[in-house]
């Protein structure tokens, strides 16, 4: 492991670099159906600041077959920003604001929003190979749906821990996992995702991923606490 902060190889995005995904998604869960997911990747790594953003959209539909009639068996919208300020440039340590926001009613809730603040830290291991740690108190406030019904909006304390691991397996792919835990007193809410890409050419890559979504607590007991995503797509980088 790379000890010293000196060590750091520091890859500073002087513009913003961005990719889209577009692809075929199968889901389990609550939703279990085929359907068309979007996504969005924003980032900047620059001096003292490094900034992120995503934008992640899903919409399927079924036919129902007694009817004929379209039916939407899924429907997600998820938005997620945030901002690290790096003590100095080549500084490990880091401190962060986040902030996301999801609407998705198969999840049991109408919408689920979050802010947190916190300590952040990236550790390289290899040239190849780095991972970053945070921790944070934290604000979310959503509303439940209980048999169709949204009830009113809660609110409550969090403490939120997330982790990211990039690896370069290659010069033309790439292993990335995320994990993250939005602990409060009366629902903890986890997201994981796993993906690995290879490069088509300078633009084009393929992605396959696999994802999932928990919360603790539902009041809806009828719905399942685990949604999980599998995807295959194709990223395009701008």
């Amino acid at each position: 492991m790379y000890d010293d902060a000196s060590d750091l190889k520091v890859d500073e995005q002087k513009d913003w670099a961005a990719s889209a995904e577009l692809g075929l998604l199968f889901t389990s869960g609550n939703t279990k159906t085929e359907t068309f997911k979007t996504k969005l990747n924003a980032s900047r790594d620059y001096e003292n600041w490094r900034h992120k953003a995503v934008v992640d959209y899903y919409r399927s539909e079924q036919e129902d077959q007694s009817s004929g009639d379209s039916i939407v068996t899924g429907d997600k919208f998820f938005i997620s920003a945030q901002s690290n300020y790096k003590f100095s440039p080549e500084a490990r340590s880091s401190l962060f604001v986040f902030g996301s926001y999801e609407e998705d009613r198969f999840s049991g809730y109408d919408y689920q929003g979050t802010v947190a603040v916190g300590y952040g830290a990236r550790y390289r291991y290899s040239p190849t190979l780095y991972a970053d740690y945070e921790a944070g108190p934290g604000y979310s406030i959503n509303k439940p749906i209980v048999n169709g019904i949204i009830q009113d909006q809660e609110s409550s304390a969090i403490l939120r821990l997330a982790g990211n691991v990039v690896w370069d397996i290659t010069k033309t792919s790439k292993l990335n996992a995320l994990v993250a835990s939005e602990i409060g007193e009366e629902n903890t809410k986890s997201r994981a995702e796993l993906s690995i890409s290879a490069n088509i050419n300078s633009r084009l890559a393929l992605k396959f991923s696999v994802a999932g979504t928990h919360n603790s607590n539902l009041e809806d007991q009828s719905l399942e606490k685990l949604d999980t995503e599998t995807a295959v797509t194709l990223v395009y980088s701008f």
